[in-house]
């Protein structure tokens, strides 16, 4: 069967902002709603990404205060060399910061959909881009979990009814979560997404202790094993993984 080998990344961007210790939450809190100092983060991300096919993104600010009201998003896949990008804002505080996933690709997607997500606090959301009209079409799923337990759950539930027997979808972003935790087992047992051989450490990203970072394949799709990469300074490491696609999950 002919495939085609495609580079994904997953970064949790944290809108440009810099973190290099617990204490940076404090003393660099100003960076959650001012914009001096992004730029020069979102070139750096924009060299990462452009490394790669496609692009899952968490907490890209899709223009307030704290990004200068530049949609980072946008800006990525300018400097990034994407000829296709979509976003998904989820939670805006008044015009002070704003959150959204992102999707930068050098496919053009057949069909972007945008869910929301339950949970006990509102503003969570899946971004879903469909690459190919067969049936087995290639579904790149991208996702920002949050942080209870139980609001996961409810989650990765109903994302996994978007993917339900599905053979060539891919499911990334920061689940907050390792793939061990009970609730990621809903997931698991509805699709047919695959646990991965080995975890990658990804938080924080100054000493990375915690996998809570994943891309998720389906039982369709081979890949290599991902590797964590600095996504700039923000306090996550971004994913990065090669994927072998059949060609006719893209045609």
């Amino acid at each position: 069967m002919a495939t085609r080998a495609l580079r994904l990344l997953s970064a949790n961007i944290q809108a440009g902002s810099s973190t290099r210790g617990y204490s940076d939450y404090v003393a660099r809190s100003w960076s959650h709603v001012l914009p001096m100092g992004k730029r020069g983060s979102l070139d750096l991300i924009a060299r990462l990404a452009g490394e790669h096919d496609i692009v899952g993104l968490q907490e890209s600010d899709p223009g307030s205060l704290r990004s200068g009201f530049v949609c980072q998003t946008h800006y990525l896949a300018q400097r990034g060399g994407f000829d296709y990008w979509t976003h998904q804002p989820n939670r805006r505080v008044g015009g002070v910061a704003s959150s959204a996933n992102g999707l930068l690709s050098k496919l053009e997607p057949r069909e972007v959909i945008h869910h929301s997500l339950p949970g006990r606090v509102k503003g969570r959301g899946v971004l879903l881009a469909r690459f190919g009209d067969s049936p087995d079409a290639l579904l790149v799923a991208v996702a920002h979990l949050s942080l209870g337990a139980g609001s996961r759950l409810s989650q990765l539930t109903f994302i996994a009814e978007l993917l339900h027997n599905h053979p060539n979808a891919v499911l990334m972003g920061d689940f907050n979560c390792a793939v061990e935790a009970p609730e990621m087992a809903a997931l698991f047992r509805g699709t047919r997404l695959q646990p991965p051989t080995c975890t990658v450490p990804t938080f924080p990203s100054w000493r990375p202790l915690r996998a809570i970072d994943h891309i998720l394949i389906g039982d369709g799709l081979r890949c290599a094993e991902p590797r964590a990469l600095a996504a700039a300074q923000s306090d996550h490491l971004a994913l990065s993984l090669q994927l072998e696609v059949p060609e006719s999950a893209l045609e």
